[in-house]
């Protein structure tokens, strides 16, 4: 009996958010069932600049869409819709050694 006492004068905290909202997944928003590979616009949409995968955490996704947005992307990669890296940013370029002369 006493932990229930104890318990009951605690004060609950409570965290409220100025400004923060939780995301919403676009597709559970939008009502749409499953993600299509052959909609590379959207698909891009989650992919970086480097072509890396966006997270979650990110993209505002849930759980389920995210793993279908992954399985969809992979087989755009696989047909050849979506690229598996960007576009190879331009290198500087490297000036040869100068040999110094023997005197």
């Amino acid at each position: 009996m006493a932990r229930k006492a104890r318990a009951a004068r605690r004060p609950k905290k409570v965290l409220k958010r100025k400004g923060i909202r939780k995301r919403v997944c676009r597709f559970c928003a939008g009502k749409i069932r499953y993600v299509d590979y052959k909609d590379v616009d959207l698909l891009r949409q989650f992919l970086s600049a480097r072509g890396r995968i966006r997270s979650r955490a990110v993209t505002g996704t849930c759980q389920r869409h995210q793993a279908g947005v992954a399985l969809g992307i992979k087989n755009a990669r696989e047909m050849a819709l979506l690229p598996y890296v960007a576009t190879q940013q331009p290198t500087m370029e490297v000036r040869p050694k100068r040999r110094r002369s023997r005197s």
